[in-house]
């Protein structure tokens, strides 16, 4: 794959902030057609640089009123086991995001649950009934921000 130039960097600079924007927008405000903008998101797309756009959803406005981390430790710990469990829970609707770690702890699950009740049954029922889970920390998120700004892995 050829190397990004200063063009596609400002295409995916304004993508990260806002993947929602037109590619028409998006043109205008890097000052190229909109069918040379269209070509390289696509081809970005191709390449695997993008890999998709997501909508950000206020849970609380959905009825998810708690949301929290569980942190997860596996034994035995094979390839096999990680991405059973990887792909059983993002099946289930209360998960948000899912992290494989390396470090004191297997997985991080990100989920949001209507309330603590829902929280305790769901940590039960879809995780520490699991043979392979020997350990789970849930802690509770006060806050969720994702930052706007692209990282810079130049300088």
């Amino acid at each position: 794959m050829k190397k990004l130039d200063d063009i596609d960097l400002r295409i995916l600079t304004i993508l990260y902030k806002n993947a929602d924007i037109t590619n028409k927008e998006l043109a205008g405000q890097i000052g190229i057609a909109p069918s040379t903008c269209l070509e390289r998101v696509k081809r970005m797309k191709t390449n695997g640089i993008i890999k998709g756009a997501f909508v950000d959803i206020n849970f609380k406005n959905i009825g998810g009123n708690i949301e929290a981390i569980a942190a997860i430790r596996l034994q035995p710990y094979s390839e096999e086991i990680v991405n059973q469990l990887r792909d059983d829970l993002l099946k289930l609707p209360e998960i948000v995001s899912l992290y494989h770690m390396g470090g004191s702890y297997d997985y991080f699950i990100h989920m949001a649950v209507r309330d603590s009740e829902h929280l305790r049954q769901f940590v039960f029922n879809a995780i520490t009934s699991r043979d392979e889970v020997t350990t789970v920390e849930t802690s509770l998120v006060f806050e969720h921000s994702r930052s706007g700004v692209l990282p810079n892995f130049d300088e």
